[in-house]
């Protein structure tokens, strides 16, 4: 093991009384998570590998002191090829339980750069102006996506749950795009829409009945609000690509240099 970090909304100051306790173990190489259950906490531990076999590869949900606390295994070497991947743009995208949108491989490094390091050394990395251009893409490209399944496919017909699921699941993938546009590191779902302008499409879900007519307007607002957001973001970017290739005296300067 090289380090542990306390992460989530405890490390960035954002939590409430109720929250959980988010901690993640970096290793290198191995990690048996044998030693962790012989500390003797309640709760479970999965083996490496036992949520996944991408970066969020396994943990533990346990009782520490009567506080709720998860632990997630990070392999250094994972980070380092997501480190050098991020340059250039590069990252996957990895479904999770209980994720509308997946993870995207580069949440490593958002839970590096804000974390808080409790025992040991890491790097704080930088958002890659390659990753904020590609991500945001593709993030967008499989939120329109969805939205035109979910318009041509279910609203027709009534099925109200499968299109409101879709809007909720197109919504989200806005907001990734939207947030990676804006250069903001995104660690988990719970408050991705809030970030990212998006909550006012919470009325319009609420307000959808399984009517065809209603359901179409329910994906086209939505569709609306997230496409004026993603505009607004877009520009962001643009304008601040065009400072970091003019540089402060004139002279270009790399993207990504900081690293």
């Amino acid at each position: 093991m090289e380090a542990v970090t306390l992460g989530g909304s405890r490390a960035q100051g954002t939590h409430r009384p109720d929250s959980d306790w988010d901690f993640a173990v970096y290793y290198r190489g191995h990690f048996d998570p044998q030693t962790l259950r012989d500390i003797g906490w309640p709760g479970e531990v999965s083996e490496v590998g036992g949520w996944s076999k991408g970066v969020f590869n396994g943990g533990a949900w346990l009782e520490i002191d009567c506080r709720r606390a998860d632990v997630h295994y990070r392999d250094l070497d994972t980070i380092d090829r997501e480190i050098a991947a991020s340059r250039e743009g590069q990252f996957d995208i990895e479904p999770l339980m209980f994720h509308l949108a997946g993870l995207p491989s580069y949440l490593v490094l958002a839970e590096l750069a804000v974390k808080q390091v409790l025992r040991g050394e890491l790097p704080t990395p930088d958002y890659p102006v390659a990753l904020r251009k590609r991500a945001s893409g593709i993030w967008w490209a499989r939120a329109e996506r969805t939205f035109d399944y979910a318009r041509a496919n279910h609203a027709p017909y009534g099925r109200l749950a499968q299109c409101a699921g879709l809007v909720a699941q197109a919504t989200s993938y806005a907001a990734h795009a939207v947030l990676a546009a804006w250069g903001q590191w995104v660690t988990n779902e719970k408050t991705l829409l809030t970030r990212a302008g998006l909550r006012q499409v919470d009325e319009f879900i609420a307000a959808a009945r399984p009517d065809p007519g209603v359901m179409r307007d329910v994906v086209d607002r939505s569709r609306v609000v997230c496409s004026d957001a993603m505009t607004e973001a877009v520009a962001t970017l643009a304008l601040g690509s065009i400072e970091l290739t003019s540089g402060a005296s004139g002279g270009p300067a790399r993207a990504g240099s900081a690293r």
